[in-house]
């Protein structure tokens, strides 16, 4: 096996396996997670602008020789289709009203819920097997972005899912299920985007739904829960987060330009 198949497929499944990062809403309690939540959410969106500006529109520019029409719409593309897909699935990642439902049942936001996130999963496997192929330095620093982001979201699905009426153990399993899908996508472009050599253009795809998801879901996010003396910790998570993926070496290789 490639390595850079190798490193994909155990990065998604380290990827897979932070879905039990819920489990910590359990161990810690919710008082305490909800002080430690924009913290992380702040170090997430740091990583994901991180990674947009300093790895995938570099590699995107480098691969083609210059910042084309091309590279934007892809950009475009990867910022519409988020902005799609979150309005499709976004209503129900966020604790929306659960009704009283019969003790014993569980009430039917929690497949939805599941549903959503097997669904993003998929698009993050797919975006992280993309950026092994390119290279092991945008492989990690996509890795380590994604990573980042899914920590503070299994807070927030465990809790729906527990409110939905899961016991904790099943919530938990389902969850981690659910994070599968990053394996899924991954090995359909591994093994399928491959031969049709994709890997570029999910670079700046993946630019684009990343910066959807810093700016248009994490940072709001961040304003309504941040104020005060918070605003520092915040900032600070924030340079963190862009410092963390800063430190992966660049590329040290220049692709020859198309055409």
């Amino acid at each position: 096996m490639p390595a850079a198949h190798l490193h994909a497929l155990l990065s998604v499944v380290a990827i897979s396996v932070l879905s039990f990062a819920g489990a910590l809403v359990l161990a810690l309690g919710p008082a305490r997670v909800r002080r430690l939540l924009p913290t992380l959410v702040a170090l997430a969106a740091g990583a994901l602008i991180g990674n947009v500006f300093l790895h995938l529109l570099p590699e995107a520019v480098e691969h083609t020789g210059a910042f084309t029409p091309t590279i934007a719409w892809w950009v475009l593309g990867g910022l519409l289709g988020f902005f799609v897909i979150e309005s499709v699935i976004h209503w129900h990642h966020h604790g929306e009203d659960v009704h009283e439902h019969a003790h014993g049942r569980v009430h039917p936001v929690a497949w939805m819920n599941l549903l959503g996130d097997l669904l993003h999963n998929v698009i993050d496997g797919m975006l992280v097997a993309g950026a092994w192929l390119v290279g092991p330095e945008l492989g990690l620093a996509t890795t380590i972005a994604v990573a980042l982001h899914e920590v503070p979201q299994e807070f927030g699905d465990l809790g729906v899912l527990l409110h939905a009426g899961l016991t904790p153990r099943r919530a938990l399993w389902l969850n981690f299920l659910s994070a599968g899908g990053a394996i899924v996508g991954a090995l359909v472009v591994l093994f399928a985007g491959q031969s049709m050599h994709v890997e570029h253009q999910l670079v700046p795809l993946a630019a684009g739904g990343f910066l959807y998801v810093a700016c248009a879901d994490l940072v709001p996010e961040l304003k309504q829960r941040v104020g005060g003396m918070g605003l520092v910790t915040t900032l600070l998570a924030l340079a963190a987060g862009i410092a963390l993926v800063a430190l992966i070496p660049g590329h040290g290789h220049v692709h020859a330009p198309h055409g």
